[in-house]
Formats: structure tokens, sequence, C-alpha cells
């Protein structure tokens, strides 16, 4: 497996920094459970679960950054880029909390490669209209590509002219070793590393709409056949708030992942991404061993830590 690298000095939030105030047992305490629980960690006991392919990087908001597996190479990551994709609409497009945003319209092309058998689709007609919010849903759930590529034409012209916003938000995101090349991640030269989508969905889960849409498990969209369900199947477990899946045989399993590490949900936010899971087998291969090493993180997270968030324990010197 490629070097690890757990920089906890760096990687900490401000909100949880090794250099606690004095007195401060609760972020102390926490900061030393983080060390414990990276990968770098001497405390194999303690130690998460990490997949040993691919990459992964864990957060736990407030916090600081518990850790980062298998180097910074970028690889393709599918339809997590749908993420991004969103993102860019929404700064174009706001919507606020109870809106629907402004209406869309799918054109001859969308409904044209709704019947493609190669990727994941939706089932839409050409003029038929549905506001932005319901075309995220159908774009981020059931992970319709053809539906990405439309929101790209009908957003910039072009999907060519969206990918230019889509790098360029990167860049002010901080994600510089990220290369979009299409709005859906059908393209496998869309590149990433698990820090930068980590970045990514840090800011993803505070956008009160998108995160509202990652956290739906299924919905119904008027004109659309049927019941649209969300492809996250961690969502299934309790707690889980989001994210986004991407699977395909050179990106292998990729996915994004929000959950509250207790039972409340005011209790903590993790944060995951796991790519590169099963590369080069099926997709469904590959997304099914992605959602196994979720799930021990998540486990195995929500065991040992909550103790120290809760003070329980006193920094170590």
């Amino acid at each position: 497996m490629a070097a690890v690298a757990l920089l906890l000095p760096l990687l900490l939030t401000t909100k949880g920094c090794l250099n606690a105030p004095a007195g401060d047992d609760r972020r102390a305490g926490a900061a030393t459970v983080l060390a414990d629980l990276g990968p770098g960690s001497q405390r194999s006991g303690q130690r998460l679960p990490w997949p040993s392919e691919g990459q992964s990087s864990l957060v736990v908001e407030g916090t600081g950054h518990v850790g980062t597996t298998g180097g910074q190479r970028p690889v393709p990551i599918a339809s997590l880029t749908k993420v991004m994709t969103a993102t860019v609409l929404l700064r174009s497009h706001p919507i606020g909390a109870g809106e629907a945003g402004p209406s869309v319209t799918v054109d001859r092309r969308a409904e044209a490669e709704a019947g493609s058998s190669d990727e994941s689709t939706a089932p839409v007609r050409e003029g038929q209209r549905l506001p932005l919010r319901r075309m995220l849903e159908l774009m981020l759930l059931p992970s319709a590509n053809n539906v990405a590529r439309l929101l790209a034409r009908w957003d910039a012209g072009s999907q060519q002219a969206f990918v230019r916003k889509m790098n360029r938000v990167a860049k002010t995101l901080g994600m510089t070793r990220t290369t979009y090349t299409g709005a859906s991640g059908f393209e496998p030269t869309t590149t990433s590393t698990a820090d930068d989508q980590m970045k990514l969905a840090r800011h993803a889960m505070r956008h009160p709409v998108l995160r509202a849409v990652v956290a739906t498990r299924h919905t119904r969209v008027p004109g659309v056949p049927g019941t649209v369900r969300n492809t996250n199947r961690l969502l299934e477990q309790p707690g889980v708030v989001g994210l986004k899946t991407g699977s395909s045989t050179p990106a292998g399993g990729n996915l994004m992942w929000a959950a509250h590490v207790g039972p409340a949900k005011t209790s903590p936010l993790a944060i995951g991404v796991v790519l590169g899971q099963r590369a080069g087998t099926s997709p469904a291969q590959g997304l099914d061993a992605a959602f196994s090493h979720s799930e021990a993180l998540l486990d195995a997270l929500r065991e040992r830590l909550p103790a120290a968030l809760a003070g329980g324990g006193r920094a170590r010197s």
C-alpha cells in the first residue's frame, strides 16, 4: 500500500488543535484519540479498520482530521463528480430552503441519452420541465449521467463551458490535484484524490439544499415513472445523512459519506471518502467493497471516539 500520511499538527482544525488551551481536556483528549485512531498510530488495537487498497480520508467536524491513506495520486472518481456539478449549479442558481428553484427544460439529447445501456440515466422526455431542485434529485439519487450533462448545458451553454466552471470552483476550494473533464464522471479522465474530495464533501454538507438532497433515500418526481431511489445504501444505517456513490471499472468503487457519530442529530458529523476499491473489477463489486469498508470505518469510529468528545478522558502528555 502507498505511504500513509497523517500530519496531525497541520490537519487538525482550529476547533480541535493539538495545542489546546490549558484546562481544555475535552479538546486535547479528542485530539489524542484522533492520533490513536489514525493510520499512522502505534496503538494498533485502537486504529480504525482503514481500507488496504485505494485511498481514504476521514474527518470529524469540529474535532479534526483523523487521517488519510493511499497517497495522493489522482485517480478516476466516477460519479463523485456530480457533487461538484451540483455545487457549481447552486452557486449560479441559489435555492433557499423550501424553494424549488428555476425550471429546466429537457432537451432532445437528454431524452436520447436516457436509453443508454452503458451508464446510469433517468427516463426524462424532451420538452419536460422540472425545477432545479427536482433535477438535482434525479442527478444525485440514481446518479443520472444524462441529467448531469443536461444541467451543464442549461447552465453554461455547453458541457465544455461548464467543466471550466467546475475546475475554477475546485481551485477556490483548494483542490489542487483534481481535474474535471465532464459533468457526470462518466469519463475516466476526471481524476482527484481522497483529500481533495474531502474538501468538496465538507463544503457540500454546509449547503442546506444539497445536504437535504443527498440525505434523501427515495422520492417521486412528477413526470418520471416509478420511485427515484438513492444508490447510496449506506443511508439505511442510522445517522447517515449522505453523500454520493461513484463506480466504474477503471475507478473501482468510490463513496463519499457523512454520518453523525452519536445517536443525536446534534452529535459530531463524520465525513469519509473512500476511493479506488476493487478497481479493474465490475462497478458492482467495487461499490460493494466501498460500502463495506466505509461501514466498518464508521462503526469503529462510533465505538471509539464518543468518550473523548464527551470529556471522558484527560489528555496524555
